[in-house]
């Protein structure tokens, strides 16, 4: 494109991003206050695959074609940072961990921490997976007897807390998993709202608002700190992934973590590990409580291959069809809902201007519904996560751990554990919506389903002969 200015319009030049006028001052801000996942639908159903809008002082672009979030993840990362507002928000609640951190102190935090999620390392997980399983089915029982609803959100962040906390510690975290929960859940929160409000300043004031962050965030990091002081008394290598990131030495430097530096990682890992889990897992249960001729497949599948047992990591291959019925409930609500990221330099994608200095979204939410690579997207289809029809799509049309470098480093556990849990409870039960609730998205940090999804347990008989969802 020529530099040199001049009257006559220049019609290859890159043209600006359509998208909503919003409000003078706040942009489109009021409307993903009320509905932010109708408000990027909506807009990239109005206004295409790149759309411009005004998040109060701030331009943002949404990208939703996956040619445009290939760009960006990976073909031009160095181009588009985690210097963004959400990130320095989220950093309240993580620290400068994976999650947040950037650069040389990013790429180098990264190398210490890969070896913990070698693919032999996860597997040899399975099996605290689903005794920890077993222990909350055996919690479950007292519940089904009496016909009371759970809180299924609850009860699958307890599980996952419990899962990532004994890989983390290799112990049992019992008083962690009360504390990280509640915790998580004010913050989660208040982050959402501080963002949307563009409530910027640190929480330092003596209100009650700021002192129940200051409160959450403290113990948050005073649990995750008391049990790195205690490994660090102790000495020992428990095998788990604390004791690696403890004594994994950087190849260039060979330096380890300090304990700052283990405070975030550790949090980063509690938060984002428990967290992404436990939402997609509710999802599950809800989508199969609406569709049970998926059930029954799901059903006759774990019938066939486990008959009754607990599954283990050499099972997980053979479950392609609860891999599938994973898949598709993070294709309909991806726990990370928007991806964003602040451009350094000027760019283009799919043939508009993105100017340096602002911002992009990225958003599974929308891209998973992008109706040129997804017939009926508002339909739950499991079938759709086949190989066959997983290799006729683009790398980007599915990316619920984001993509490129910074892909999410923990997504191989997350999918075994998802897979493993699946097919323990739904050997044992059915959980059902109690009537009259409405299931409903509420975006937070992750995209949880709002009111905690009450639901009854109703029993199957685990083995070849269970009943039939059908009957």
């Amino acid at each position: 494109m020529s530099t040199t200015a001049t009257r006559t319009p220049d019609t290859t030049a890159p043209r600006i991003a359509p998208g909503p006028r919003g409000h003078l001052l706040m942009g489109v801000l009021p409307e993903a206050r009320r509905d932010v996942l109708g408000m990027l639908l909506g807009s990239a159903r109005q206004y295409g695959d790149v759309v411009r809008y005004k998040l109060g002082p701030m331009t943002s672009h949404l990208i939703a074609h996956p040619d445009g979030v290939r760009h960006v993840l990976q073909e031009h990362v160095g181009n588009y940072t985690k210097d963004h507002l959400s990130y320095r928000l989220v950093s309240r609640v993580a620290g400068n961990g994976l999650l947040t951190s950037q650069g040389s102190f990013w790429l180098r935090q990264r190398r210490l921490a890969q070896p913990a999620f070698h693919r032999q390392r996860i597997s040899a997980m399975a099996d605290g997976m689903t005794r920890a399983t077993a222990e909350m089915l055996e919690r479950w029982a007292a519940h089904a007897e009496r016909g009371e609803p759970v809180g299924v959100m609850e009860e699958m962040s307890r599980l996952a807390l419990t899962i990532v906390g004994e890989a983390l510690f290799g112990t049992a975290v019992g008083d962690l998993a009360a504390v990280v929960g509640p915790a998580f859940n004010v913050l989660s929160e208040q982050t959402t709202t501080r963002f949307r409000t563009l409530r910027l300043l640190p929480p330092v004031l003596p209100t009650r608002y700021d002192r129940e962050f200051r409160a959450a965030s403290r113990a948050l990091q005073g649990a995750v700190m008391g049990l790195i002081s205690e490994r660090r008394r102790s000495g020992e290598d428990r095998g788990d992934l604390l004791s690696m990131f403890m004594l994994t030495r950087d190849e260039e430097t060979g330096e380890t973590m300090n304990d700052a530096q283990l405070r975030d990682e550790v949090l980063t890992m509690l938060v984002a590990g428990h967290e992404t889990t436990a939402t997609t897992l509710s999802w599950v249960w809800a989508l199969l409580d609406q569709h049970p001729h998926v059930e029954a497949k799901l059903h006759a599948e774990l019938d066939a291959v486990l008959g009754g047992r607990l599954p283990t990591a050499g099972d997980v291959p053979r479950l392609g069809y609860t891999r599938m019925v994973v898949e598709e409930a993070m294709r309909l609500y991806p726990p990370a809902y928007v991806y964003s990221r602040a451009v350094k330099e000027d760019d283009v994608i799919g043939g508009f201007r993105i100017p340096g200095g602002t911002l992009v979204d990225l958003s599974p939410y929308v891209t998973h519904r992008h109706p040129d690579f997804w017939e009926r997207p508002e339909e739950f289809l499991p079938e759709r996560f086949s190989p066959e029809a997983s290799a006729q799509r683009p790398r980007y049309a599915y990316f619920p751990f984001s993509g490129g470098p910074r892909q999410c480093i923990g997504n191989g556990f997350a999918m075994m554990e998802a897979q493993l849990i699946l097919a323990t409870v739904a050997q044992r039960y059915r959980p059902r919506c109690v009537p009259g609730h409405v299931l409903t998205p509420e975006p937070l940090i992750t995209l949880r389903p709002k009111g905690g999804l009450p639901m009854l347990l109703e029993r199957r008989a685990p083995g070849r002969n269970a009943p039939s969802s059908a009957a």
